[in-house]
């Protein structure tokens, strides 16, 4: 395996840009004749935290996929939260999507590019998800997928891909992201910071590292247009195309090129983070939300913020909020009472009044998971796995059972934020408003749901600066 170590945040800048007026321009001119829905399957709530202005939908009947690809847009999302379930789970689901996919497709007329939205630090059920949508998708359609492009760049979270390697941002500082916290991950962890060993790694062999394509940044800013073409047009066998990228801009060039292979009939499926796919959904870019566009009504009550979310970053960001002299009351759910579901049940009961109390009464409840990583006794992924899907419903009957609604909701973690939404709130369809910070997505919540019109802010476990958690909660106080 490639040594890999921390190198400063400076060689991202190391190679310089293009002009961003003529990449632009080749971008247009290749996004000129393509017609089709971009469709986003995203294993959890945050993959729209580079859009704005788009439907999500929490489930994936055939009735529903239709109605996606009529409505008017050029993209909708389909929240899977299959980070959240078992392999088998994974494949079932995916199955499902694939079939109804086909068929809305053929009834509508409408053809589509579909994108899976994995985590930008390479945690997810990779390659799963895409050898399930692949095969499925080739029975029923007889389209035929040359390879699958692989993109985890995402900006407003400091994931960047340089020289094959994808890189933690922290501070002024590049870390391969098989040497964080994120790599060790207890249910989907791995080793390799070099996409082209983690490709080979995640599919056990079948895509030897060697084999794998590769876009470089070089390629990239120098508008190699003709070169990265040629590699496109060159994949078979669904091999992997790990693309590099360390600016939008990057990006940017990269799609002019995928979308004129594609016009030459090539087909590709992706493994992606958000940045790609607000490029290839043809969103612009838009600010942060105001502080007026945050909270949609005034109702005097409290806010709610949920946190299940474990990573040192969130645990960073939620002592700064805690800490902030803010009209809040910190309710700590103790996860150690997990196994024992009488245990649990008061746990679960004590949290919820004292919840409740605080929202009524005007003040924010901030509930958050005793910061104790619970692990199974055997150290099974799929145990861990199961005791994580366990604690965030407990945390999500918080919020299903809550009989006062909050003037505002924030769910800090994938998982969390997912349950939430699908299953404490009951959220079919939701708006995304655009973000509350960079990488903080916000909904607006759909009519059917336990509350409607109510401001969802999803909060990735692995996002934002220390002070950025307190940041939103205090201006979501004041709105």
């Amino acid at each position: 395996m490639r040594e890999t170590g921390i190198i400063p945040l400076s060689e991202a800048a190391r190679i310089p840009l293009p002009e961003e007026k003529t990449v632009l321009r080749e971008l247009e001119a290749a996004r000129a004749g393509f017609r089709r829905k971009v469709v986003v399957l995203d294993d959890d709530p945050t993959g729209v935290q580079t859009v704005h202005d788009v439907p999500v939908y929490t489930g994936w009947e055939r009735r529903t996929i239709a109605r996606g690809l009529r409505e008017p847009g050029g993209m909708f999302f389909i929240l899977t939260n299959s980070r959240g379930l078992t392999a088998g789970e994974t494949e079932r689901v995916h199955r499902e999507i694939a079939e109804n996919l086909a068929a809305a497709s053929q009834e509508t007329h409408r053809p589509f590019l579909l994108l899976s939205r994995g985590d930008s630090t390479l945690r997810g059920h990779y390659p799963l998800e895409t050898q399930v949508l692949r095969r499925e998708l080739e029975r029923r359609l007889g389209v035929h997928y040359d390879g699958e492009v692989i993109m985890p760049y995402f900006r407003e979270g400091g994931r960047l891909t340089i020289g094959n390697i994808h890189y933690v941002q922290s501070g002024d500082r590049l870390i391969p992201a098989g040497l964080t916290e994120f790599a060790r991950d207890t249910t989907f962890a791995y080793r390799a910071s070099d996409l082209t060993e983690w490709c080979e790694e995640r599919t056990e062999g079948a895509y030897p590292a060697g084999g794998v394509i590769t876009i470089s940044l070089e390629e990239l800013r120098g508008l190699r247009y003709d070169r990265m073409l040629e590699k496109l047009r060159s994949v078979r066998d669904f091999n992997k195309i790990v693309v590099n990228a360390a600016d939008d801009r990057d990006v940017e060039v990269f799609a002019a090129v995928l979308l004129r292979a594609m016009a030459e009939g090539r087909e590709f499926l992706f493994r992606c983070a958000a940045s790609l796919v607000r490029v290839l959904g043809g969103v612009s870019p838009r600010p942060l939300l105001r502080k007026s566009e945050l909270c949609l009504e005034r109702t005097g009550m409290g806010g709610l913020v949920v946190v299940g979310s474990h990573v040192q970053k969130t645990t960073d960001q939620l002592n700064e909020l805690l800490s902030a002299g803010l009209n809040l009351l910190p309710v700590c759910f103790n996860v150690e009472t997990v196994p024992d579901p009488d245990r649990l049940a008061a746990e679960r009961e004590r949290v919820l009044r004292e919840t409740e109390r605080a929202v009524a009464g005007g003040r924010t409840a901030v509930v958050y998971t005793s910061r104790y990583v619970m692990r199974s006794s055997e150290e099974s992924a799929q145990e861990n796995l199961l005791l994580s899907v366990r604690i965030s419903q407990a945390l999500t009957s918080i919020v299903k059972d809550l009989s006062v609604r909050p003037g505002f909701l924030v769910a800090k973690g994938g998982i969390t934020s997912s349950d939430v939404g699908i299953r404490a709130l009951g959220v079919r369809r939701a708006w995304v408003l655009g973000q509350a910070a960079p990488g903080v997505p916000v909904w607006r919540t759909g009519e059917e749901s336990k509350f409607p019109g109510l401001s969802y802010v999803i909060f990735p476990g692995n996002v934002g600066g220390v002070s950025t958690l307190r940041e939103i909660v205090q201006t979501l106080m004041e709105s």
